[in-house]
């Protein structure tokens, strides 16, 4: 489950990077859209990965592939449609990931097939890397879960009466993570749909005339 060795650390790096910096900007963006300008005013809007990275996040990605960033600081209250918002904002981030690590095998499929790059090589392992790590970050953060972006796009669609029983389960919410992490459930649960989503994509890049 862990990925330990030196090159693969060294090469989750910069992949971190990417996948974290793109996830954070796009739900800071897509709150600017709704009328929320908290994370522009916070110096968050922008590409900029240092201002992203939360440590124990980031740690959990370089060794297990999936983790967390430092929360984009939003209002709610200032979204011109607050439930859209919400649902919009939260999902920005994993629809972010999932698109680049779509274009992401996209352009590795291409340089491997022009002989661009080596099988087994560092730029090999790199796109390889930056494909599942997206894909695993993106499935991650939609699970209903506080504080994850899937239990904010739930909470969208919830009516109020559902959404107070709800948010009890925020007092247990990183007991619950860390349960799923270290008994390996939560690997069980984010692996299986990374293939199904991965199928889609290489589905989709086969249709793409001249590849």
């Amino acid at each position: 489950m862990f990925g330990m060795d030196p090159t693969t650390i060294a090469i989750r790096i910069p992949v971190l990077l990417i996948v974290i910096t793109v996830h954070e900007f796009a739900h800071a963006r897509m709150a600017f859209h709704f009328g929320d300008a908290t994370a522009d005013k916070q110096g968050r809007m922008n590409l900029n990965p240092i201002n992203h990275l939360d440590p124990i996040g980031s740690l959990m990605i370089l060794l297990v592939g999936f983790g967390w960033a430092k929360p984009v600081p939003i209002n709610p209250l200032n979204f011109n449609q607050y439930r859209s918002g919400l649902r919009w904002v939260s999902f920005a981030g994993p629809l972010m990931n999932l698109v680049v690590g779509f274009f992401s095998l996209l352009i590795f499929t291409i340089l491997l097939q022009n002989g661009l790059i080596a099988f087994g090589g560092l730029p090999f392992l790199f796109f390889q890397q930056l494909v599942m790590i997206n894909v695993y970050l993106a499935l991650f953060n939609l699970l209903p879960i506080p504080p994850l972006d899937g239990s904010k796009i739930l909470m969208s669609f919830l009516s109020d009466a559902n959404l107070g029983n709800y948010r009890q389960l925020e007092r247990y919410a990183p007991i619950i993570l860390l349960a799923l992490i270290f008994t390996g459930l939560l690997g069980s649960i984010i692996f299986p749909l990374a293939t199904i989503v991965l199928t889609i994509y290489e589905t989709i890049i086969r249709f793409i005339p001249g590849i």
